[in-house]
């Protein structure tokens, strides 16, 4: 059982690895759209990535996911807001909320 390391470095972690995995589905998602091979290509080895990093992090396998996908969401309706000019619906902030409120839970909650 990994130990729950809440350091700075560690959410680092998490958000490096959220930007590697939203910027590999960009880049697959612009090689599927454009029919090119060497992007989806690319995308990929940079998800690669993302699992790499972010399964640096010693904690249970269940805990890592679970807040990282709290992090992930953060980081992916940002980039749509901001790098794609999405217009993002209340809906969809009530849903991130919903999902970091689980994040916390997850992260916070018994250890048994």
């Amino acid at each position: 059982m990994g130990k729950l390391d809440l350091s700075f470095t560690t959410w680092l972690i998490f958000l490096g690895a959220a930007l590697l995995e939203v910027g590999g589905d960009a880049i697959i998602r612009k090689g599927l759209r454009g029919t090119s091979l060497l992007f989806i290509v690319i995308g990929g080895l940079i998800l690669a990535g993302y699992g790499l990093l972010v399964n640096t992090i010693n904690w249970d396998f269940s805990k890592l996911l679970g807040v990282y996908v709290a992090v992930f969401a953060i980081v992916s309706v940002l980039c749509g807001q901001f790098l794609f000019k999405e217009n993002i619906p209340y809906s969809t902030w009530l849903g991130l909320a919903i999902i970091v409120a689980g994040g916390f839970v997850i992260q916070f909650g018994s250890a048994h």
